[in-house]
């Protein structure tokens, strides 16, 4: 793909890494993962990795410098053992391997060091099968990037992509050997550092890099078999879902966010559900499986309230929840609907919490709702407040309002959708 046009420097790393992350977006499909070089690689990956609902790991790669001008880069160890060497630059420097022995065991150690410091005794990344988009700030000759890239290739992903917001321009044709796709924003005519392209290109400490990479950690997905597709029959249809489940289940809770879409809130709920013991089964109640036979008035409150109350049903159904209590969560769309569905099925649902929407689509529902009710208010709106307040009077069970900081951007963000999240996890248990 050819860099286009962009507006130079880039402010900061975060920064380059929102710009790349929408030009990445559709080679992130099959289990996507952002593996980052520490360290300036990992602020620009934290970004693709919020934007993209991927997780955020390390790819460690130490350069090889040569003896007495380490600046100058003739080789690469990879965290799996590998060496790369750049047998064109060692032969026209007149240096053997063998010279390089000291070095390449000091590196080494180096990167071992590296690796305690930012996984500890965490695993490697799973690769194989999955789309790795391998990222850094910049490349300069792409040395420590073509060996990361060899790497990754070792490991048999279903595909491999290079991103990084800016390089030289022959580093970046370096790397087409490599990758499946290279994704580079600008390739200037007159690169000469990576520096030299950001406002802010501070040092980044190991610190700084820990700290990132345990936030995204924490707010990752699900994956593996902790996650699957299931399959809710809701009458001559089926409602497909992803659900969740943690090591020791204390409850379930039934989300209505949207599946397939808004990757950050998905992976908040997942996070902070499981965290709290909580199976989570994730559905769209506005759209029946795909194939199945289209539902008529489909958008109507009273119908989502409908698949999310048989939703609700079914996880309470399934051997590895029953017979705990069941908790709703409706977002947008969803938020009146889970109203609708509470006040339908007392027996099945215990809590609901309630985000944004027009939860006053479910007013002929209100009355007859039993299980207490958390109601999150976007910002300090009066009219959204009003309109909240209205629907807490006509209520028929126990409620609470609560403004949500940060709500009123949309949540654009994982850590603000995290917030959410943990309220709604606190409303649960205190409830359930």
């Amino acid at each position: 793909m050819s860099p286009l046009p962009v507006s130079l420097p880039f402010t900061d790393r975060s920064e380059a890494g929102s710009r790349l992350a929408e030009r990445v977006r559709d080679y992130a499909v099959t289990d996507p993962i952002v593996l980052a070089l520490p360290r300036g690689g990992v602020p620009v990956g934290a970004e693709l990795a919020r934007a993209l609902g991927a997780p955020l790991d390390v790819l460690m790669v130490r350069k090889l410098g040569l003896p007495g001008h380490s600046e100058m880069g003739v080789g690469a160890v990879t965290e799996d053992g590998q060496v790369c060497f750049d047998d064109n630059a060692l032969a026209r420097l007149h240096v053997s391997r063998d010279q390089l022995r000291a070095t390449v065991e000091a590196e080494r150690a180096e990167l071992g060091r590296r690796l305690e410091a930012y996984r500890g005794h965490s695993p490697a990344p799973r690769i194989a099968g999955r789309d790795v988009l391998v990222v850094d700030d910049g490349i300069a000759t792409g040395g420590t990037a073509r060996a990361a890239l060899r790497m990754v290739r070792r490991q048999q992903p279903a595909r491999v992509v290079a991103a990084i917001p800016v390089g030289a321009q022959s580093a970046v044709e370096s790397l087409r050997p490599e990758a499946d796709h290279v994704v580079v924003l600008t390739a200037p005519e007159n690169f000469r550092a990576v520096g030299e392209w950001y406002r802010d290109f501070g040092q980044l400490s190991d610190d700084d890099v820990t700290r990132t990479l345990t936030e995204l950690r924490g707010l990752a997905p699900a994956t593996g078999s902790d996650a699957r597709t299931v399959h809710v029959p809701v009458g001559t249809a089926e409602l497909e879902g992803e659900l969740t489940m943690p090591p020791d289940v204390r409850g379930g809770v039934v989300v209505a966010l949207g599946r397939g879409e808004d990757g950050p809130r998905r992976q908040a709920f997942t996070a902070a559900m499981r965290d709290s013991g909580y199976a989570t089964l994730i559905v769209d109640p506005s759209h029946p499986r795909e194939g199945a036979e289209s539902e008529t008035g489909g958008e109507e409150p009273a119908e989502r309230g409908r698949k999310l109350g048989r939703a609700a049903a079914w996880l309470r159904e399934t051997a590895e929840v029953s017979p705990q209590r069941i908790g709703v969560f409706g977002s947008g769309p969803g938020a009146p609907a889970a109203l609708v569905a509470a006040a339908a099925h007392p027996d099945e649902i215990a809590a609901v919490v309630v985000h944004g929407g027009r939860i006053d689509a479910a007013e002929g529902s209100l009355a007859r709702v039993r299980a207490p009710v958390l109601v999150l208010v976007e910002g300090e709106d009066s009219f959204v407040r009003e309109l909240a307040e209205w629907v807490v009077s006509r209520l028929g069970a126990p409620c609470e309002l609560r403004t949500v900081a940060g709500a009123e951007q949309l949540l654009a963000t994982t850590r603000e959708w995290r917030a959410v999240a943990d309220s709604a996890a606190e409303w649960f248990t205190s409830r359930m």
